[in-house]
């Protein structure tokens, strides 16, 4: 696997213009006090699975960023800089050998705080701060939580500090209004009377449960999320306000089983001017824990009192943003655990098939796409797929406001029908 871009190998200057002390120093020492007190707090316990020389270099880092001179010290500072990417290029590697399930969180680990450790000789220099971010999100795209989340505490205080580029009230309007626009130009699919999925207003757990959940039914619930803020405040303006300079992972292409589909990393500014309002292509923030790394916008949403009847913890429910332009295509799949999709923004097209359905369903052959059909439903190959003809389906449009159940095994294909955002959360 080849090394997407990321913001490594920055240029850094060994001490600032008499100009930039101030606003450095004041961003230091914001960040200085959410470090432990003494290198000996900074505990770097690792396993057998990490080397030696790199531990011994992690303590190097530490050891410069708390030695007499601190990072006061250019040649200090260029030192730990150094080391800190000696550090992530190597525990880069370990990351993508083999699966990702598969690599050892310690090297996750060795790979945040090297992330750390850049970012804190990056912190002094003024006008770097949306590259120091983009450092702290490779940290949490990539690596895993370290001395309580100290990345996301480190990215709040950046943002204090950071001063976004002023932009034309005249284009954020034009923006904002060509989101709220449905795109009339879209071919909605009907939905027969036989094929719709029943809709509830506000059941009541018990309801819910007896009449959906245990019988594993679909059903789509109104009412249940029109109080959550992210109903009224989420708009182009606001996401790029909240997480404009973050660096996210983008699926480039209509469907992750095209030839040309492909993977990248891009700040959520670019992501929106290419993919949203230019619409060069079609890019995808999908499946992503956007919530754990921007907890801004986790303040937004709520978890649904539905999922309390599941057997799991409130830790254990996995939380996913979807956010893309019209045409994103999630080709018809299934997924190992219960699915509540809330609709956000936009509308979307989506056919549901029992998993027992699945032998009519052509599911591929492969491992690594076992849980996916071989059908374009909207265009099936009947001569290929004749049997596709017979599964029955239902279907539905999905609007802001409306929280789709889809069932643990439940077959599902999802097609946005305008820009959208929806939240999606998948609990035992």
């Amino acid at each position: 696997m080849s090394r997407p871009s990321s913001p490594e190998g920055l240029a850094t200057s060994s001490s600032p213009a008499a100009g930039q002390v101030s606003a450095g120093n004041t961003v230091w020492a914001d960040i200085r006090a959410l470090l432990p007190n003494t290198k000996e707090d900074l505990k770097l316990d690792f396993s057998e699975k990490v080397e030696e020389s790199v531990i011994s270099l992690l303590q190097q880092a530490r050891d410069l960023l708390y030695g007499a001179g601190s990072l006061c010290s250019g040649s200090t500072k260029e030192t730990c800089l150094q080391v800190s990417e000696i550090i992530i290029d190597y525990s880069w590697e370990k990351l993508n050998i083999g699966t990702w399930r598969d690599v050892d969180k310690d090297w996750r680990r060795v790979y945040a705080y090297g992330c750390l450790f850049k970012v804190l000789c990056m912190c002094s220099k003024q006008g770097t701060i949306a590259d120091t971010i983009r450092v702290c999100d490779m940290g949490l795209l990539m690596g895993a939580s370290i001395l309580d989340n100290i990345l996301v505490r480190i990215i709040n205080v950046l943002q204090k500090h950071l001063t976004y580029g002023k932009r034309s009230a005249e284009k954020d309007t034009k923006e904002s209004h060509r989101k709220k626009i449905r795109n009339d130009h879209t071919t909605i699919p009907s939905v027969k009377s036989e094929e719709v999925i029943p809709q509830l207003h506000c059941p009541s757990l018990e309801h819910f449960r007896e009449n959906y959940m245990i019988p594993q039914k679909p059903v789509i619930l109104e009412g249940i999320v029109d109080h959550w803020p992210c109903m009224k405040k989420w708009s182009l303006d606001y996401l790029r306000q909240i997480a404009g300079c973050r660096t996210v992972p983008v699926e480039v292409g209509s469907r992750y089983t095209d030839e040309e589909w492909s993977q990248t990393l891009m700040i959520v500014n670019d992501f929106i001017d290419q993919y949203i309002v230019n619409k060069n292509s079609i890019g995808y923030l999908a499946q992503h824990q956007l919530f754990d790394q921007i907890p801004e916008l986790k303040q937004d949403i709520c978890i649904p009192d539905y999922c309390s009847l599941g057997e799991g913890e409130e830790d254990d429910i996995t939380i996913n943003a979807w956010f893309g332009p019209e045409g994103t295509i999630s080709p018809l799949h299934q997924d190992p655990q219960q699915n509540f999709l809330v609709q956000v923004i936009g509308r979307k097209y989506i056919r549901l098939y029992s998993p027992q359905e699945s032998e009519n369903l052509y599911p591929h052959e492969t491992q690594m796409l076992h849980n996916t059909s071989q059908v374009d439903v909207e265009d099936p190959d009947l001569v290929k797929f004749p049997k596709f003809e017979r599964a029955a389906f239902q279907a539905c449009i999905l609007t802001p406001g409306q929280v789709l159940f889809i069932p643990v095994k439940y077959w599902h294909y999802v097609r946005s029908l305008d820009v959208s955002f929806s939240v999606s959360f998948w609990w035992s």
